[in-house]
């Protein structure tokens, strides 16, 4: 099991966890170590399993998915949280978005869209689509300052970091930045971490958000 992603269900419906617990442990590379009805006891799982990734319904109750969610990311930073939702665009999944999640998925997605997005979350890519992510910034526009801090902070990337920086603020993945700067996955992986940690970003949703607060990238 230690090669395969770790997860843990939480969702208040039984039969919903179930059926994600079989689409994924069909997954040579997905394993479902644990599952939870309610926020309170997803923080309380999450901190005995230290899960790679987190399947997160928003609303339940007692502790919501955006309080859950927050707590989660808060305590244990290598952990992604994946939410899932009902419909596209949903409020509260933009708010746990905000909270730390590296974003959403519709509770309809077929079983191949499920996995993929597991696996993309655990590899450090956001599952934001254009249209989420210009109603997050739009959300968010307030909150944001109206120059960066002096001097720059991304006057300390390297010219490759730079160009890593400005892709992921397009949305684009590591496969597609590796493709399209001729660099390895893995490279790009080395590259996004460095990035995240020299602008002190929480993830690479807040990365996205920080390209087009200071102007380096467009919706």
């Amino acid at each position: 099991m230690s090669d395969r992603i770790r997860i843990l269900l939480v969702d208040d419906q039984e039969l919903i966890r179930v059926g994600f617990r079989l689409v994924l442990e069909a997954e040579p590379d997905l394993a479902v170590i644990g599952d939870a009805a309610d926020g309170a006891e997803a923080i309380r799982l999450a901190a005995a399993l230290r899960p790679d990734v987190v399947l997160m319904d928003i609303r339940m109750p007692g502790i919501d998915g955006i309080a859950a969610t927050a707590s989660i990311v808060g305590d244990l930073p290598e952990t992604r949280v994946l939410v899932l939702t009902t419909f596209d665009l949903d409020e509260y999944a933009l708010g746990a978005i905000e909270a730390g999640a590296s974003g959403f998925l519709l509770k309809d997605a077929q079983r191949h869209e499920l996995s993929a997005a597991v696996r993309a979350v655990h590899r450090g890519d956001a599952i934001l689509s254009p249209r989420v992510t210009r109603m997050l910034l739009d959300r968010m526009a307030p909150h944001l300052a109206a120059a960066p801090p002096d001097p720059h902070p991304a006057a300390q990337l390297t010219e490759r970091e730079r160009d890593v920086f400005l892709a992921i603020g397009r949305g684009m993945t590591n496969a597609e930045i590796a493709a399209s700067l001729f660099l390895s996955e893995s490279t790009v992986k080395t590259h996004v971490g460095r990035v995240l940690a020299k602008l002190d970003a929480r993830d690479r949703v807040q990365a996205v958000i920080l390209a087009h607060e200071w102007g380096l990238a467009r919706p």
